[in-house]
């Protein structure tokens, strides 16, 4: 007689995994409606809040060389505009190395963990800044210093792959909007500290700018202590940068975020250079060229939002491909005015320059998950399984975020390189203007062949 077959019992459900400690959510559902009025809302805003302001307070410090090498007289200091251009370059380029690693940090250790390391490291190049900067240090010793406010750009990219977990499809172009106007201002409030130092101080006290930042330091590192939290759901997914660099998407939203963000941040660091430099009669004294600086850099922030607000309406594509063709003009205003001389229409071709790279930040953070969402609507459509495709549209997203906040910061050290090489070999920046209307031309056809057109699979993103 056969034995009787037995039935296996049904395999339990693996526990949950223990508590790591510390300020962990573990239940965060923000595309369902209920659960977001009745509570994801609430905890989204709290942490939108606290990112904000660190986020703002590192990209004051990740722009403080824009502010200081006014303070930096070539009699005094004996450092020529081209090598001022080099100390504004340098923290730019750490600013882009460090956004990688900074992305993978949040899912690594959480966004609330990593807010609090990554604000308590703005202490280094501050108080280093602010023990070497007088009369006598060596250059060399200058450009260590610049590049180490470096740290401050990673701020950026790890506090919005942070708020990208937080909030749903639906609201992710305001909100990373807002949280990147929001940091984004910190480059025109730093140069404001700058001007009103200048203006009280004198040019010979640049660490009043210094010490203005401590303390606030101090608060966004206590502030996300105490306030913020983490996700489980934002953990790091094994492959996930790997996975995105095989995605073609990757390099064009990268490209684009070049045109946008790498546009901003480069000119937000050379305004004021170049202004002492082509209209040097104009700005004499640091007081003058910082009087004009930080109004680009404060409107193109202000404007972030709006940029994020009219893609969720009009689509992310669409603004940003109107926003390249407007850019363009800009840099050909800029163009016109430093050929004819005229002050005037020069600062308003930057502070339009400057606006328009604000609302095209906007749009194409708003892009990134959008690109996500259309191919995991288009995997359901085809039998995929629909909540394997939202988490894959997530991981996908915090990675291209991380690598395209990357790639743009690099825009700002080749628009800083741009404006050095054309000074040194021409005497102004028109070489770098024709260079940014002849690149900001190709934004416009990849924007319109791979997003706008009619036959593509992403056309409406």
């Amino acid at each position: 007689m056969a034995a009787p077959t037995r039935t296996a019992p049904p395999t339990a459900p693996a526990p949950p995994s223990p508590p790591r400690g510390g300020r962990w959510i573990d239940d965060w559902r923000p595309e369902d409606p209920q659960f977001w009025e009745s509570t994801g809302k609430r905890v989204a805003r709290r942490n939108l809040f606290f990112s904000v302001f660190s986020e703002h307070v590192g990209f004051s410090v990740w722009s403080l060389w824009s502010v200081l090498v006014l303070f930096l007289p070539e009699p005094v200091f004996g450092i020529d505009p081209a090598g001022k251009f080099l100390l504004t370059t340098l923290p730019t380029a750490l600013g882009a190395f460090v956004r990688l690693p900074y992305t993978f940090a949040v899912a690594t250790f959480g966004g609330r963990n990593w807010t609090i390391v990554s604000a308590a490291l703005l202490l280094v190049p501050t108080v280093a800044t602010a023990v070497v900067l007088e009369p006598g240090v060596s250059y060399s010793t200058l450009l260590v210093v610049s590049c180490l406010a470096g740290v401050g750009g990673g701020n950026f990219a790890s506090s919005m792959a942070n708020i990208n977990a937080f909030y749903p499809d639906r609201l992710k172009g305001w909100a990373l909007g807002l949280n990147a106007g929001g940091g984004n201002l910190g480059v025109p409030v730093v140069q404001l500290v700058g001007l009103l130092v200048l203006a009280t101080a004198g040019a010979e006290h640049p660490r009043v700018v210094l010490l203005v930042y401590v303390p606030l330091i101090v608060v966004a590192a206590v502030g996300a202590a105490l306030l913020m939290d983490n996700l489980t759901t934002a953990r790091n997914q094994p492959r996930a940068m790997r996975e995105a660099t095989r995605e073609p998407h990757t390099y064009v939203m990268a490209f684009l975020y070049i045109g946008t963000f790498g546009s901003f941040i480069g000119f937000g660091f050379a305004f004021g250079q170049v202004l002492q430099n082509q209209f040097a009669a104009d700005f004499a004294t640091p007081l003058a060229a910082a009087s004009l600086t930080w109004l680009g850099p404060l409107l193109g922030s202000l404007v972030r939002p709006l940029g994020g607000s009219l893609a969720d309406r009009f689509g992310g594509a669409r603004i940003t491909f109107w926003t390249f063709i407007a850019m363009a003009a800009g840099a050909a205003v800029v163009f016109t005015a430093s050929r004819v001389g005229s002050l005037p229409l020069f600062v308003v071709g930057f502070v339009l320059l400057f606006v328009l790279s604000g609302v095209g930040n906007g749009s194409t953070y708003k892009m990134i998950p959008a690109v996500f969402r259309t191919q995991a609507q288009q995997a359901v459509a085809a039998g995929g399984d629909p909540a394997a495709a939202d988490r894959h549209a997530l991981r996908m997203s915090g990675a291209l975020i991380g690598i395209a906040g990357a790639v743009g910061a690099f825009g700002g050290v080749l628009v800083n390189l741009a404006f050095r090489q054309s000074f040194l070999t021409t005497g102004s920046g028109d070489a770098a203007y024709l260079v940014f209307i002849g690149f900001y031309a190709v934004c416009v056809l990849v924007t319109w062949a791979v997003y706008l057109r009619p036959t593509s699979r992403m056309a409406g993103v």
